[in-house]
């Protein structure tokens, strides 16, 4: 009799610390939606520590033991992980290896310009602005990205990008330098070599073509009055760079400032101005370094968002009169 209890004692043992052992590896459902921050360098022990505070796993054995066993406790990777669905400790785990965080999403669109990105970035607290501009505007550090300018003026390229929200200034700078790098292909250097243009002059003059059309199809023709402009020595005389070298903008450009000497006044200088403006998207960049053939030196804005263009001052004149002194009275 004796014997029979203790084997039923010891069964009794062997089926509450299997029953426990599976309740510990069986799904845990958050009480709320927790976003966990994850630094590095923080242990597993210690993240096991925390997520079972949180409520996310039942327990931070089970969480250690697993990550033991799977020979995974060094392999943890630092972020912003959201947990909100139910999951096995197997699982979390699985997540905190793969490193399968939160991602931030920024939108810079085409055309804008340094200042106008950093404001950006600023607004969605994900940069600070005043370190940004500094580095954008930092001999070393352009000089570690081999970019032979006085700011990163029009090398961040337009694009949507993911990333790991808490990455500092200067790799959010590096990944859109970057991305502007894969989209210079040599094919399309090749091209701009072909029409008397380095890397440097390639992205200014496709920033100019950024801003005076936002029609993809117009920016080759757009391209070519500026390519016949400088092949023939007469200043671009493009709006959108004079108002780039006014300080404090109001959104009026008049006559005097387009008799105010600036580097970047393109109607009193000839060639292109010595930096980009904005940040050109690829199909500027790919009209610049192909422009359309054509003998046209004029353009001129039709109201719609589209351009008139004329090969002879006297067309373009007429073409004034018709589409902008007209919308005047």
């Amino acid at each position: 009799m004796r014997k029979l209890l203790l084997w039923s004692l010891l069964l009794l043992l062997l089926f509450t610390g299997l029953t426990g052992y599976l309740l510990l590896l069986a799904p845990q459902t958050p009480p709320q939606t927790t976003l966990y921050q994850l630094k590095p360098g923080t242990s597993l022990s210690q993240v096991a520590t925390d997520l079972a505070a949180a409520g996310i796993v039942r327990s931070s054995l089970s969480l250690k033991l697993l990550a033991k066993l799977k020979n995974l406790s060094g392999q943890i990777q630092s972020g912003s992980y959201r947990f909100a669905e139910p999951a096995t400790p197997e699982a979390v785990l699985a997540r905190l290896v793969a490193g399968d965080v939160e991602k931030a999403s920024l939108t810079i669109p085409e055309g804008f310009t340094l200042a106008q990105i950093a404001e950006r970035l600023a607004a969605l607290g994900l940069a600070d602005h005043r370190k940004l501009l500094d580095l954008a505007h930092s001999p070393t550090f352009l000089k570690s990205l081999k970019i032979k300018a006085t700011s990163l003026e029009g090398y961040l390229f337009p694009e949507t990008y993911l990333f790991t929200p808490g990455i500092d200034e200067a790799s959010l700078l590096r990944m859109m330098v970057d991305q502007l790098r894969s989209n210079l292909s040599a094919e399309l250097l090749e091209k701009a070599r072909r029409v008397k243009l380095d890397r440097h002059q390639l992205v200014t003059l496709a920033s100019i073509i950024e801003k005076e059309t936002g029609k993809i199809a117009e920016m080759p023709l757009i391209a070519s009055v500026f390519h016949n402009r400088l092949k023939r020595g007469i200043p671009l005389q493009t709006d959108p760079s004079v108002i780039y070298g006014i300080e404090e903008f109001d959104g009026n450009i008049t006559r005097k400032h387009l008799k105010t000497p600036t580097p970047y006044n393109t109607y009193l200088i000839k060639g292109l101005p010595p930096g980009p403006i904005a940040s050109p998207g690829l199909a500027a960049l790919r009209a610049a370094a192909e422009p359309a053939e054509s003998n046209y030196l004029y353009f001129v804005s039709r109201g719609d968002g589209s351009h008139q263009f004329s090969r002879t001052l006297k067309e373009h004149n007429r073409a004034v009169r018709r589409y902008q002194l007209k919308r005047r009275h």
